[in-house]
């Protein structure tokens, strides 16, 4: 039972490793197409129907193979220590029953061999459990691949079970090792310790050490009148008038003391590590990272659109239509963080009333006063404006749009990609009439100019915020994004950025224009010479 839990977390461990270099797509239609599968059936879907459903056109013999390695490292561990227990277990009694006719074979040592015996048995149990790998060095010889997380776990359990196995079979050699020393030879046992006690005080200690078979077998619990005729010194000659047949009366003493309390401890705690190793596999292919996935894929329906176009390799559409709006004129200009470092033109720096930097490394307080100064000269102009809105007809914005090529052409893709970014945006044949009429406008118009490479920030949506709430409601701010060369209009990239800005904060409050190029120039010259 030990076994096939073991290969069946293996083999299951196999195929999650396989299964992770598949789509996510194709293993939850597999796996959906399973559970359905069993549900119809009316079986329930386990682990290990889920491999033989998987495993049916597939090749599974590497992954039999790969737990079959593994199983045959630990049967070779196992074979080990039943062959180092059954050595060591011959030559330990041999050691402790060793008789040169001269000093009688000490009870007290057997009985402390037999103690560290079991302490040993307990030990080996306890580090199971605490997940303690103290035979690191012997798995090293004994496996050449390193061990995953799933092998990893299972050592400390499974190098308990062998070492069980091999204190069971260190007992058994040890047990049969001492009936054939008693069949074979003359033995004599006695009793003897550097502590100042007396016999009826040791009597009641073999008494304790007894009793589990006290009540089977009577000769097996020596009594109080051969503890005190077997009791020997090492510096005194050996008491001739004692009966030479009571120096073997212990020998089923010794016997039942080595099947009691080492040799069924070994077998008890054998069995109790091969339930520990089936709980552990158990527990291991229930926390599985690949089983949790399996039963989400099992349990989640699957979206089966019928489009059979892989568009995997489509580029992404980044066209948008927001307008950019012509460049007005405007009483006051604003500079945002540090774009007053560029050289603007003098059209945009002549006949202003206010001319202020914000933004940057200006503070809130100065952004705050500049806010309230604009506000100020925007009301003191209110009524010239309006009258200058009414007698200038409004003007159709032109778009600012960057086509998406087309998925059909695999080559057309790649160079429309590249044309997106470097395409560079040019007014139409009107924007000279355009930008006329919009130089002759006077209304609440403020130019707020920026560095189109820098992103728009959550300080400038708050300045922007700030200005709505204190400018009158006939106020419009334009935002100007400048490149590095005023001869050059921005990136087709860099202009997006500030239109999605301008629509997603106050499209009714903030546009966007741009700096004219060189042929729009001359316009505005000839415009301020008139």
């Amino acid at each position: 039972m030990t076994n096939r839990c073991v290969r069946l977390l293996l083999d299951f461990d196999a195929c999650a490793q396989r299964d992770s270099g598949q789509d996510s797509v194709f293993l939850h239609r597999r796996d959906r197409k399973f559970a359905l599968t069993c549900e119809e059936q009316g079986e329930k879907p386990t682990s290990k129907r889920w491999m033989a459903y998987i495993n049916r056109f597939n090749d599974a013999e590497a992954e039999s193979r790969q737990a079959l390695q593994t199983l045959r490292s630990w049967r070779r561990i196992n074979s080990s220590f039943v062959a180092f227990g059954t050595l060591f277990g011959i030559l330990s009694m041999l050691g402790l029953l060793f008789y040169d006719g001269g000093q009688r074979i000490n009870i007290t040592v057997i009985i402390a061999f037999v103690a560290f015996q079991l302490l040993l048995a307990l030990f080996t149990t306890v580090q199971s459990l605490a997940g303690w790998q103290p035979w690191r060095l012997v798995l090293r010889r004994f496996q050449k691949n390193a061990p995953n997380d799933i092998k990893t776990k299972l050592q400390p359990v499974l190098m308990a079970k062998a070492a069980q196995l091999g204190g069971l079979c260190f007992a058994f050699a040890g047990l049969l090792t001492l009936l054939t020393m008693v069949l074979l030879q003359d033995l004599a046992f006695g009793w003897s310790t550097t502590l100042e006690t007396d016999a009826q005080a040791y009597h009641r200690f073999i008494g304790i050490v007894a009793a589990p078979w006290a009540w089977l077998w009577p000769l097996a619990a020596p009594d109080l009148a051969l503890v005190e005729a077997t009791r020997f010194f090492r510096a005194s000659s050996p008491d001739t008038n004692i009966n030479p047949a009571l120096w073997g009366q212990w020998w089923p003493f010794i016997a039942m003391l080595w099947t009691t309390w080492t040799l069924l401890p070994r077998a008890i705690l054998y069995f109790t590590a091969g339930l520990i190793v089936e709980r552990k596999a158990r527990r291991l292919l229930a926390t599985h990272p690949a089983a949790a996935a399996l039963q989400y894929r099992m349990q989640t329906p699957t979206l089966e659109t019928g489009n059979e176009h892989n568009d995997s390799v489509d580029l992404p559409d980044i066209s948008q239509q927001f307008a950019l709006s012509p460049l007005p004129n405007a009483r006051v200009l604003l500079t945002w963080a540090g774009a007053h470092d560029t050289a603007l033109p003098q059209t945009l720096n002549a006949d202003k009333m206010v001319v202020a930097k914000v933004g940057g490394s200006m503070t809130l307080v100065d952004d705050r006063n500049t806010v309230a100064k604009v506000a100020s000269a925007l009301s003191k102009k209110s009524s010239s404006i309006s009258d200058t809105k009414s007698k200038t007809k409004a003007q159709k914005p032109y778009e600012y749009t960057v086509k998406t090529p087309k998925s059909e052409d695999k080559k057309a893709q790649a160079s429309g990609q590249e044309a997106q970014e470097s395409a560079a945006y040019k007014p139409s044949a009107t924007t000279s009439t355009i930008l006329k009429t919009s130089l002759k406008a006077d209304d609440h118009n403020v130019l707020l100019v920026t560095h189109s490479w820098e992103p728009p920030t959550g300080e400038l949506e708050d300045f922007i915020a700030n200005a709505y709430k204190n400018w009158p409601k006939t106020a419009h701010i334009v935002i100007v994004p400048v490149a590095t060369n005023l001869q050059r209009e921005p990136q087709p990239h860099h202009v997006q950025q500030w239109l999605r800005f301008a629509n997603r904060t106050l499209p009714d409050f903030v546009s966007v224009s741009l700096l004219p190029t060189d042929e729009v120039s001359s316009v505005l010259q000839d415009i301020q010479h008139e």
